[in-house]
């Protein structure tokens, strides 16, 4: 049905049999290199990791509800972590490919409102930063996982050698200890069917590509 690779920071290509979409893919914020754009659909958390280029399908960068190829995206304000309440800053996602539902978080603040969580949903799962300095802690992330009830948790930005953060990031071992479950390493994760998701939490580890 679709594969999920990690790029670094929040960047991930959801890749269906149709068509790619580049989550934050400006890398070069953060010392590594932008992803290719060529006939993909940009979905950006966050304009300034957003890349515009005429070769792309679309850019998706603010609230909505889009219809791309063979996936359904609601894009849904939210502040950003450490703004006053009310800046709505940020924009934060609902994809649906076939019957998965998938939420894409950015660096939003550690609690949504009773209306963003009613707009986002029952989902699947969630990929979502952890590393904290600028973005959710892991205790933080870890609580948002448990209020979204996500199956699937996929955690980026988080502590990386190869990235320069603005910002110390907390390691991804400090998730996996507040969010304690199940963790599944993979350097790409597939999802064949509804069906293939895990009935209990588990994070999946997805090593950068």
């Amino acid at each position: 049905m679709f594969d999920i690779e990690y790029k670094g920071a929040n960047a991930v290509v959801i890749t269906t049999k149709k068509i790619k979409l580049l989550v934050d893919p400006k890398l070069s914020v953060v010392g590594l290199k932008d992803l290719a754009t060529k006939d993909n659909v940009v979905i950006a958390t966050d304009r300034e990791f957003a890349l515009y280029a005429d070769d792309l399908l679309l850019t998706i960068d603010g609230p909505g509800e889009y219809e791309v190829s063979d996936v359904s995206v609601k894009a849904i304000a939210v502040d950003r972590h450490g703004s006053a309440n009310g800046s709505k800053e940020l924009t934060m996602y609902r994809i649906e490919i076939g019957d998965v539902r998938i939420a894409v978080l950015g660096n939003i603040a550690p609690e949504l409102s009773e209306t963003q969580q009613e707009a986002l949903g029952v989902i699947d799962m969630a990929i979502m930063p952890v590393g904290g300095g600028g973005t959710l802690s892991a205790l933080q992330a870890a609580n948002l996982a448990r209020t979204i009830e996500a199956k699937v948790i996929i955690p980026v930005h988080y502590a990386d050698s190869a990235i320069t953060y603005a910002e110390p990031q907390e390691s991804l071992d400090a998730f996996k200890k507040e969010f304690n479950s199940e963790v599944e390493q993979t350097a790409k994760y597939k999802v064949k069917a509804s069906a293939s998701i895990p009935s209990a939490n588990t994070i999946v580890e997805i090593s950068r590509s």
